[in-house]
């Protein structure tokens, strides 16, 4: 096979969107604590941004509570600021060096505007793969214009490709509808 012809490159790519979609949902809220709530969250630390779970430990001690041990006692109200200023509606509370983060209960609206993230990502994620799909197919258009491959080789790669494309993009969906139930039905 050609130079941006190699399926199993093309795979990877797309199995990297996956893995992308799958690290983003998991960060919204479902009504259960998970660590990876935070994730999005950046602090100004050091004269850099860096995320949250690099200058202090999350656990979870309970369902609906999160425990943030920050290592640098001067850093505790910048932890707290940006838990706060990070659109994720949780309010923490200073404990010492410690914050706790009770997790409220989800009301209909805001089960409403986390699938609706959710759906951002997932469009995100089948924009990747579509340039995934894209790439792979111009890379097949120029092996077949350079004489690399025959017109039947270059149609019968264009057509997994298309399978491939496909088969990852319903894996989105089902990750999406997964997630939408979680969100909605908890």
């Amino acid at each position: 096979m050609s130079e941006g012809t190699d399926l199993k490159e093309l795979k990877r790519r797309m199995d990297g969107a996956i893995s992308a979609f799958k690290s983003d949902i998991a960060s919204l809220r479902t009504g259960r604590a998970s660590a990876n709530i935070l994730d999005p969250v950046t602090i100004e630390a050091y004269g850099s941004r860096m995320p949250l779970n690099q200058v202090a430990n999350i656990t979870v001690p309970e369902p609906r509570m999160l425990t943030v041990s920050v290592w640098d006692k001067s850093m505790v109200s910048a932890v707290e600021r940006a838990i706060r200023e990070s659109n994720l509606g949780l309010n923490p509370i200073v404990d010492g060096q410690n914050l706790r983060i009770p997790l409220p209960e989800l009301n209909e609206e805001r089960r409403r505007s986390l699938v609706k993230v959710a759906h951002e990502y997932a469009e995100k994620a089948k924009v990747a793969i579509r340039h995934v799909r894209r790439d792979g197919m111009d890379g097949l258009k120029k092996a077949e214009k350079d004489g690399v491959i025959g017109q039947d080789e270059s149609r019968s790669l264009s057509e997994r490709v298309q399978k491939m494309t496909d088969e990852t993009i319903s894996e989105i969906d089902r990750l999406l509808a997964d997630k939408e139930k979680e969100i909605m039905h908890v």
